[in-house]
C-alpha cells in the first residue's frame, strides 16, 4: 500500500477499461486521480467508486483530441490538487479491419487524432507542471499491436507513433526528471473485447479459447494484469526507467 502516496495523477479514457483498472489501482496506492474521459456518467462512477473505498478523485471531462478542453482541465486539476506528478495516457479507439486502400481519409484522422494526436497534446499540457513539480511519469499506452503489423492498419500505424513519441520525449525531458514509458497490452478482457466474445457467432467459450491460444501462457488477461504494470511505472521503484517499452502480453509478440 502507498506505492504513490501523496503524488497527483491524471488518467486519461479512465471511465472504462484499462484507464479505470489503472485509475483504481492508482488511488488505492495513495494518489490523488483526476479521471478524465467523454462518457462523464461513467467517470463519475468511477470517482464514486474511488471515493466509496476512502481514496480521492475527481472527474473532468476532456476530449483528448481538443488542445483547448486539454489544456482548460489539465490547468483545473493542477489549481485542484496542487501539482501533477503521473499521467495516463490511456484514452483510445479501435480503428477497421480493412487495408489502407479502403479506408476513409476522415477514419483514418478520427483515429490518429485520439489515439496518437492525444497523447502528444496531454503530454505537452502536463510537461510544464511536471517540470514545476521537479519530476514526473507519464506512462504512454500503446498496444502489443503496436509493435507487430495485423489487421487494423491505422490502430497499428497509431500505437507505433505512441511507441516513438515516447522513446522521443523520454530524450527530451529526463533533464526535468520527467520519466515517459509505454505500456503494450496484448489480449485484454475490457469492455471492448469481452462485447466482441458475447456476440460472435461461433460463441464465447470458442473465441476465448482461440484468442488465447495466441498467447504463450494461453488465455486472455484482465485489466489489473496491465494496471500493475502502470502502478509501477507510476512509483519511484521505477525511478531509473525512462524510454523503455513494458509489454504485457503473455508472449503474444514473442512468437
Amino acid at each position: 500500500m502507498g506505492r504513490v502516496e501523496n503524488k497527483t495523477a491524471i488518467v486519461t479514457g479512465g471511465a472504462s477499461g484499462l484507464g479505470k483498472a489503472s485509475c483504481l489501482m492508482l488511488a488505492k496506492e495513495g494518489a490523488k486521480v483526476a479521471v478524465t474521459d467523454i462518457n462523464d456518467e461513467a467517470g463519475r462512477k468511477v470517482v464514486s467508486e474511488i471515493e466509496g473505498s476512502g481514496g480521492t478523485a475527481q472527474y473532468w471531462h476532456v476530449d483528448v483530441s481538443n488542445e483547448r478542453e486539454v489544456s482548460q482541465a489539465f490547468s483545473d486539476i493542477h489549481k485542484k490538487f496542487g501539482k501533477i506528478d503521473i499521467l495516463v495516457n490511456d484514452a483510445g479507439i479501435p480503428g477497421w479491419h480493412k487495408p489502407s486502400d479502403e479506408i476513409e481519409e476522415k477514419d483514418w484522422e478520427r483515429v490518429i487524432n485520439i489515439d496518437l494526436k492525444g497523447v502528444f497534446l496531454c503530454t505537452k499540457h502536463a510537461a510544464p507542471y511536471m517540470k514545476e513539480a521537479g519530476g514526473g511519469s507519464i506512462i504512454n499506452f500503446s498496444s502489443a499491436f503496436g509493435l507487430v503489423g495485423g489487421e487494423d492498419p491505422v490502430y497499428h500505424a497509431a500505437k507505433g507513433g505512441v511507441r516513438m513519441l515516447t522513446k522521443s520525449d523520454a530524450y527530451y525531458y529526463a533533464q526535468y526528471g520527467i520519466r515517459v514509458n509505454s505500456v503494450h497490452p496484448g489480449y485484454i478482457l475490457t469492455p471492448m473485447l469481452k462485447a466482441v466474445i458475447d456476440n460472435a457467432p461461433e460463441g464465447a467459450e470458442a473465441v476465448k479459447k482461440n484468442i488465447g491460444s495466441r498467447t504463450l501462457l494461453g488465455y486472455i488477461g484482465e485489466p489489473n494484469d496491465i494496471a500493475f504494470g502502470v502502478l509501477y511505472l507510476a512509483s519511484d521503484e521505477a525511478r531509473y526507467v525512462t524510454g523503455s517499452e513494458l509489454v504485457i502480453d503473455a508472449g503474444f509478440t514473442s512468437q
